[in-house]
């Protein structure tokens, strides 16, 4: 069911998919994320939180310094670096596990690069900036294509995502990527209703059946507060729980989570039962 992928950085950091699911732990480096904006944009508590999600479980940190909630405001790349540059070395000093990069802008993929981040995580899909294959084929990195639309106006809502997947692919292949660094994520809560959410949820077995890994990141989206009678984000971990064992049951290889411990303990359980370990 995994997909096996071995990686190794020339600081040492490595990273192999195996026989349980990874844990992405988010870093929020911003002042206005809808779940925990504000408490890790600077330098000592960004450190702080990445020391503390690699001792609950986290095998990736990802660090974002943008907003991408419901009517956020966007940052140009300038701005988006500026941000980052205050983050990133001890974001990358501080965490002894790969840092994965959340942008969609190339040029702040390529800072990020060289100064020595490991994976990108791209909330387009390589479909938003030309550049940001080309980027990530020059530097080597994985590259995690997210499914996004700009509107929720779909036929059959898999097959157009898989539409969007290898247009993105082939993209990425035609400027280097190699096969083995490509990840998807079906963008749970982007370009999607409540409704069409649930639809990816309970569809996942459609897009994992493919030869790339899944990425899967519903960690206190707003679907879940709506299942939950109206809960804040806050309030949403043993719903993002329910919603990542979902996905691990249906073949996902890695989560992207707030709540690293609970996710780590209970991954271990829905694991073993899975695969009788």
């Amino acid at each position: 069911m995994f997909k096996r992928r071995n990686y190794t950085w020339n600081d040492g950091k490595s990273l192999s998919l195996c026989d349980r699911t990874l844990i992405m732990g988010i870093l929020n480096g911003t002042p206005d994320s809808f779940s925990d904006g504000g408490l890790f944009n600077t330098p000592e508590s960004a450190a702080a939180h990445v020391k503390q999600m690699i001792e609950d479980g986290a095998d990736i940190i990802d660090l974002g310094v943008e907003s991408t909630r419901p009517g956020s405001t966007p940052l140009t790349a300038d701005e988006e670096i500026e941000r980052l540059s205050l983050l990133i070395d001890p974001v990358l000093n501080a965490s002894t596990v790969p840092v994965s990069i959340d942008t969609y802008h190339a040029k702040t993929a390529e800072y990020a690069f060289s100064k020595g981040a490991h994976i990108l995580n791209d909330v387009w899909g390589l479909h938003y900036d030309p550049d940001m294959a080309a980027v990530a084929a020059n530097f080597k990195v994985p590259v995690i294509i997210m499914h996004n639309s700009n509107d929720t106006n779909y036929g059959d809502i898999i097959e157009d995502m898989k539409a969007f997947f290898f247009c993105a692919i082939d993209k990425a292949l035609k400027e280097g990527v190699t096969p083995q660094q490509i990840w998807l994520d079906p963008g749970i809560g982007f370009g999607k209703t409540e409704e069409q959410n649930i639809e990816v949820m309970q569809r996942l077995g459609e897009l994992t059946a493919h030869e790339y890994p899944i990425l899967l990141a519903p960690s206190r989206k707003r679907f879940i507060g709506s299942m939950l009678g109206g809960l804040p984000p806050e309030e949403r971990d043993e719903g993002t729980v329910a919603a990542c064992i979902t996905g691990v049951f249906q073949g996902v290889d890695m989560v992207r989570v707030h709540n690293v411990k609970m996710h780590k303990r209970a991954l271990a359980v829905a694991d073993g039962l899975l695969r009788g370990e």
